[in-house]
């Protein structure tokens, strides 16, 4: 009698209830335990350095050159698929310790033979050292760092003298500050959405009506149906798969050319944290699938003869849906200033700098009074011309004018000062 089911095969998923489907038993991955990037000279530690983009020795500085090549966007794609999921690598190919953060909870990844006790994300020592897992899906691509800390110490000095409104000791907190190289999870999302869309679109006519014995000119909107078809192609959306970021600072930063992508490979992340994804592919794409919908949706609109309207709706299908799970290079840094910590994001392949800044509100505050002051000065020379005895009356409204316009100036100038100020440290 035949067992079944057959030697080395597994149940899978089937598409017809009541029906089981076996498929050959996946070969079990094996994860080395560790794997150590040392110098073919001195047998010291090497680690990856974005000057060249290779592995460089931290005692005697032996340099050794990058086998990778790049993909760009050429790079492997794949389906939403059970298959799919059953064959991708997990793990990271190599032992990797995690550090929890007890502040944020935040959670990152480094190498065995580093020696941290930071989250880069906070700048907490509250962090606990645990084996980093292995269940979550490997990356298959990244783009290697290309900007070194020294370039966004620098970056960083400048963006923090930029305004007037910043405190003038703060661009020293730049060579203190501690960059953190990281590699941060991204899912990428290609499909086409196909859309029809329907909707009541107003038109203004001009119509001559006879009222009170004479005609006046009437707008009228008439309201006509409208509908049409939109394509939309979509290649490399980006959506992040860390939530312990800030998405307004990430989002600023995220001009990544994807055409740099290379094939995963452990010696990428030697001597450098990465993280693992905290927002899963089924997440993501949901992400993914709503800036898809909100950009398909503009489209149809467009396609509308007025911007006015009605009862719009929209079918929409997807096809041709894929993902890649890559990682992209980041630095994080965080500066103390007086009792608040403040976050700074460098882009490491385009050098892209956003972060949280604090505003210095003793001069934004005595520029706000410098800007009514002119109001104030021509108020109260009003008051004295008004009292003064055979003063032209004329003088003392056009005065009063003046006063009066550049209140409102002033005014609208300290408003927008005052609200620039408070964005500034809005993550």
């Amino acid at each position: 009698m035949i067992d079944f089911p057959p030697k080395d095969y597994i149940q899978t998923k089937s598409a017809v209830p009541g029906i089981a489907i076996y498929m050959p038993k996946p070969p079990e991955e094996t994860h080395q335990e560790v794997v150590e990037f040392h110098c073919p000279q001195c047998d010291g530690v090497s680690a990856y350095s974005a000057d060249n983009g290779g592995l460089t020795c931290t005692f005697c500085g032996y340099y050794e050159p990058p086998q990778q090549e790049v993909v760009g966007k050429h790079a492997e794609a794949f389906e939403f698929t059970v298959e799919t999921m059953e064959r991708v690598a997990h793990g990271w190919g190599t032992e990797r310790k995690e550090l929890v953060c007890n502040r944020c909870a935040a959670r990152t990844t480094f190498s065995t033979d580093m020696l941290t006790h930071t989250c880069p994300f906070c700048g907490s020592n509250q962090v606990v050292q645990v084996k980093a897992p292995q269940d979550v899906l490997r990356p298959r691509f990244l783009i290697p760092f290309t900007v070194t800390a020294e370039e966004c110490r620098k970056k960083t000095a400048v963006w923090l003298q930029d305004s007037w409104m910043l405190p003038a000791e703060l661009s020293q907190l730049a060579n203190k500050a501690r960059y953190t190289p990281i590699y941060i999870p991204y899912w990428t999302f290609d499909a086409t959405t196909q859309a029809k869309w329907r909707a009541e679109v107003a038109h203004q006519t001009v119509r001559q009506v006879y009222v009170n014995g004479r005609w006046q000119s009437r707008t009228q909107t008439e309201w006509r149906r409208e509908s049409g078809k939109a394509v939309v192609e979509f290649d490399d959306l980006l959506v992040t798969g860390s939530q312990y970021l800030s998405q307004h600072l990430l989002r600023q930063v995220q001009n990544y050319d994807v055409a740099a992508l290379v094939p995963y490979d452990a010696s990428f992340l030697a001597g450098i944290q990465a993280q693992a994804y905290d927002v899963d592919l089924d997440a993501a794409w949901e992400k993914g699938r709503r800036a898809m919908r909100t950009k398909t949706k503009a489209a149809c609109k467009g396609q509308a003869t007025s911007r006015q309207m009605r009862n719009f709706s929209m079918d929409l299908a997807f096809k041709d849906e894929n993902w890649r799970y890559i990682l992209m290079p980041l630095y994080l840094a965080t500066y103390p200033y007086g009792s608040e910590t403040y976050q700074v994001l460098i882009n490491g392949q385009t050098g892209m700098i956003a972060g949280s800044r604090p505003a210095d509100w003793k001069k934004v505050l005595l520029a706000t009074a410098g800007m009514m002051l002119p109001a104030i000065l021509l108020g109260l020379l009003t008051l004295v011309l008004a009292n003064v005895p055979g003063m032209d009356s004329d003088y003392v409204p056009l005065v009063g004018s003046f006063a009066a316009f550049a209140f409102i100036v002033g005014l609208i100038v300290a408003i927008i000062t005052v609200t620039q100020a408070a964005r500034m440290d809005d993550v």
